[in-house]
């Protein structure tokens, strides 16, 4: 046996596809949430700052109280994640990886499970809000912990292109980390285009268990190699 089958976490799916996988569920959480829940991001906190101003001028199709609830939540979600890491973070990666993505499961499977019992209740967006933002939280802390390079968040993608386009040899660059930018890229549109399909064609409750399912896979095979 070698040394790197030997060590903890060296077996299973390496992080660059696990959060290049996540990406395209944060694509297609941001499609299920912007699309069927009014106009408001779940993942991309970016976004939200900014329809939270368009909501807090009056534009139409835009909540205040929706936007709001996803920010809180996120923030709720990112300081447990938060605790989550410094806790375990001395011990393999693959522990607290696999762990918050359980959560994630956990989480989004109960938005999906709240979709389908009453799929056209407040009370029903409200909940969907709130669970899909606060596992969004929990995972972009964990991922930032990893830190794993060319893949700092699956969420947004603004540092991620300038990155691409900085660091590329026409920015002066040597392009070393361009194909998992590119990727991750990649992966965002294909999220959002399959969670806008299924979001148009079938409801909410279709993609927020691809979702889950998707998540909890990953948390099963995740390892901890980079």
């Amino acid at each position: 046996m070698s040394v790197s089958e030997s060590e903890p976490g060296a077996r299973g799916l390496r992080l660059v596809f696990v959060l290049l996988g996540l990406t395209v569920v944060s694509g297609l959480i941001d499609a299920v949430s912007y699309l069927g829940l009014g106009h408001v991001f779940t993942a991309n906190m970016t976004g939200n700052v900014v329809v939270l101003g368009f909501a807090a001028a009056g534009a139409p199709g835009f909540s205040v109280p929706h936007t709001a609830t996803s920010l809180v939540c996120f923030l709720l979600g990112a300081v447990a994640g938060g605790r989550v890491t410094r806790r375990l973070g001395d011990g393999p990666k693959r522990t607290w990886a696999r762990l918050t993505l359980a959560a994630e499961t956990m989480l989004v499977g109960g938005a999906a499970a709240a979709a389908f019992a009453a799929p056209h209740a407040t009370a029903t967006r409200y909940a969907v809000i709130g669970l899909t933002a606060v596992a969004m939280g929990l995972r972009n802390a964990t991922v930032r912990k990893l830190d794993v390079p060319g893949l700092a968040t699956t969420t947004v993608l603004t540092m991620t292109l300038t990155g691409l386009a900085a660091d590329s040899r026409a920015g002066g660059g040597s392009g070393r980390r361009s194909p998992r930018r590119s990727a991750a890229v990649v992966a965002m549109a294909a999220g959002a285009c399959l969670g806008a399909w299924l979001v148009l064609h079938h409801g909410l409750g279709i993609p927020l268990l691809v979702a889950a399912v998707t998540a909890g896979a990953f948390a099963v095979v995740a390892s901890g190699r980079e």
